[in-house]
């Protein structure tokens, strides 16, 4: 089979089956504007279709029955971005991607009223709990370092966890500091 950076024409199709498979299997429903399309396409895609799959898998969490702008693509696609789909970012605020994460938060884990022992509840549909705790890593550590004005030792320490830690993470998940 031919790596994805050969055949990125196929992507829109591709993202549109993985969105279905999502669907029929419950666990949410995407569609992507055509610039988010067209940014994708712009990709490499060095971990092949797997690399596409993960990225529906976490937009289907973060923005069940959506429409997926570039905006809401994750940074790394962001540099892809023409000038005309940046004037779309720089319009994006960031009061709404924290309204966003919140709702997210609350949507999938609520207060269970029969049971108080529990701090959260499994949603009826269920959740990919790995892709979940990396978007909430990724927003504390963002936090971390916003609070200490991009210091990692500081944000490190706010983490409560080792410097060279963090700057795994930050390589991890693809963060500026």
């Amino acid at each position: 089979m031919p790596a994805l950076r050969t055949r990125k024409e196929d992507i829109p199709l591709l993202v549109t089956d993985l969105s279905e498979r999502l669907k029929a299997n419950q666990r949410g429903h995407i569609q992507l504007t055509e610039a988010a399309l067209t940014v994708l396409m712009r990709h490499d895609w060095p971990g092949n279709i797997r690399e596409l799959a993960n990225l529906i898998e976490r937009l289907a969490i973060m923005y069940p029955k959506g429409l997926v702008d570039v905006a809401d693509l994750p940074e790394k696609f962001q540099r892809y971005a023409t000038t005309d789909e940046l004037l779309v970012l720089e319009d994006t605020d960031d009061n709404n991607a924290d309204a966003e994460l919140s709702e997210l938060t609350e949507h999938l884990f609520t207060m269970p009223p029969a049971d108080s022992s529990r701090l959260v509840q499994l949603p009826a549909q269920g959740i990919d709990l790995k892709e979940y705790l990396n978007i909430m890593e990724i927003d504390l550590i963002r936090q971390a370092l916003e609070e200490c004005n991009g210091v990692v030792a500081h944000a490190a320490k706010r983490l409560h966890m080792r410097r060279t830690t963090l700057v795994e993470k930050l390589r991890k998940y693809e963060l500026q500091r």
